[in-house]
This record gives structure tokens, C-alpha cells and sequence, in this order.
């Protein structure tokens, strides 16, 4: 019996390492869209090395219903332990595809770019700058995948396309769609965008600061939650069930 107990608390503790190391990958990287790049530096050193696709969700969850159905043994062992599995399999999370970590990447690395963009668009066109000019002057200092983007609508304008087209097209990315609806509603008005636009990057600046404090405090208990999961049976079933078997055992010798 304390073998049978050992293995299961080995293998219940290996699928839980594996859940916890996995929601502290996805924990990470919502942390790096943030824009906390020195925090996730360092704990990437520290974080285990994981393969990528569907391999540890999956080993997770046969850990997972393994350790169940030899702890409870029998036919309805097997059956729970045949449950747990398949809902750890359903419920775990995957790894994010080659596509959509690229994704993530560059949607942060646009919010992470659109203050700064916004107020170097607003100093161009507050010197009384063209916004084709302003466009072009401003993708030449900033990175991908911002230049980019400025760099296109700088060329659609010099070439005589509609400004309203040109930021529209800007626009069809979520992050960029503030800076869009802006210099649209200048150019319809007519109204300076330079106030507009110092408006826009304050209050980009003033989200990713609490979106980043949020994903912190979050990643702080999705990293430590499972660890108790872990920890918690394991202290049930090695110091809690031997305890109250000896003493009901203790107490039905009696009579």
C-alpha cells in the first residue's frame, strides 16, 4: 500500500509540475505583451524548458489520471482516473502556435510604440507638417512594426490617395485605431491634431501601465495556485489519511 501511495503522489506531483510550468509559460508571455521586458528576461532564465505543440497538456493529463487510478485502484479507479485525464486533456491549456506568437508579438509591440508614435506625429504636425511628410519622418526613427505602418500611409499620401482611405487603412489594426480615428477626425474638422494626439499617447501610456500591473498580479497567482494544488493533497494523503486511519483503527479494536 505505501508503494502504490508513493506512486501516486510521484505521479499526481509530475502532472501538476508539468499544469504549473505550462500556466507560468502563458503567464509570461501575457506579462511580455505588457511590455515588462526586464521581468520576463529574468524569469525566463529561470522558468524550465518546455517542448513545444500539445506534449505537455497531454502528458500532464495522463500523469494526471495514471496517479488517480492507481491511488484509488479497481474498476472505479481506473473509470475516475479515466475521467480526470480526459478533463485535465479538454481543460489544460496549449501552447500558442508559430502564427499566433507572432501575433501576440507584434500587437505588443505596437502598444508598446503607439505613445512614443503619437507624440512624435503631434510635435511633425504641430510644426505645421504635411502628414505625409510627418508619416515618413516618424516611421524613419521608430522599429517594426510601426515603421511599417507609418511608412505605407506616408506613401499612399504622397501619392494622392484620400486621407480618409489612407489612416482608415491604419485604423484596421485594434491597436492602432485611436491614432486613426484622430488624424480623421482632424482632417474632417480641420482642427490642430496635435492636442488630440498628446491626449492619445497619455492615455496609452496610463492603460499599459495598468494593464501591466494587472497581468503581474496575475501571473503571481497562476504561477503559485498550482503549487498548492500540488502541495495540498500530498500533505492529505501522507500526513492527514495515515493519522485518522490509525486512530479509527486504534478505536474499532476496542469494541
Amino acid at each position: 500500500m505505501e508503494l502504490w501511495l508513493a506512486i501516486a503522489v510521484v505521479l499526481g506531483g509530475l502532472g501538476a509540475v508539468g499544469a504549473w510550468a505550462l500556466v507560468r509559460r502563458r503567464a509570461l508571455r501575457r506579462a511580455s505583451a505588457a511590455g515588462l521586458e526586464l521581468t520576463v528576461a529574468r524569469a525566463e532564465r529561470r522558468r524550465p524548458r518546455l517542448p513545444s505543440g500539445r506534449a505537455v497538456p497531454r502528458a500532464a493529463a495522463v500523469l494526471a489520471g495514471g496517479g488517480i487510478a492507481v491511488l484509488l485502484g479497481g474498476p472505479a479507479g481506473v473509470l475516475v482516473g479515466a475521467v480526470v485525464g480526459s478533463a485535465c486533456w479538454r481543460l489544460l491549456p496549449s501552447p500558442a502556435t508559430p502564427g499566433e506568437r507572432e501575433a501576440e508579438q507584434r500587437s505588443a509591440a505596437l502598444r508598446r510604440q503607439l505613445p512614443l508614435a503619437a507624440d512624435l506625429l503631434a510635435a511633425c504636425l504641430a510644426s505645421w507638417g504635411a502628414p505625409a511628410q510627418a508619416a515618413a519622418a516618424v516611421a524613419s526613427v521608430l522599429p517594426e512594426p510601426m515603421a511599417g505602418r507609418l511608412r505605407l500611409v506616408a506613401a499612399e499620401l504622397a501619392v494622392g490617395t484620400p486621407p480618409e482611405g489612407a489612416w482608415a487603412r491604419l485604423g484596421e489594426e485594434p491597436e492602432l485605431a485611436g491614432l486613426a480615428r484622430c488624424l480623421l477626425r482632424a482632417d474632417a474638422s480641420g482642427a490642430p491634431p496635435a492636442s488630440a494626439l498628446v491626449r492619445l499617447a497619455e492615455t496609452a501610456r496610463r492603460t499599459a501601465a495598468s494593464a501591466a500591473q494587472a497581468r503581474v498580479r496575475r501571473a503571481g497567482v497562476l504561477a503559485t495556485a498550482p503549487l498548492g494544488l500540488c502541495f495540498l493533497p500530498a500533505f492529505v494523503l501522507v500526513g492527514v489519511v495515515p493519522v485518522v486511519t490509525g486512530l479509527t483503527g486504534g478505536f474499532l479494536s476496542r469494541f
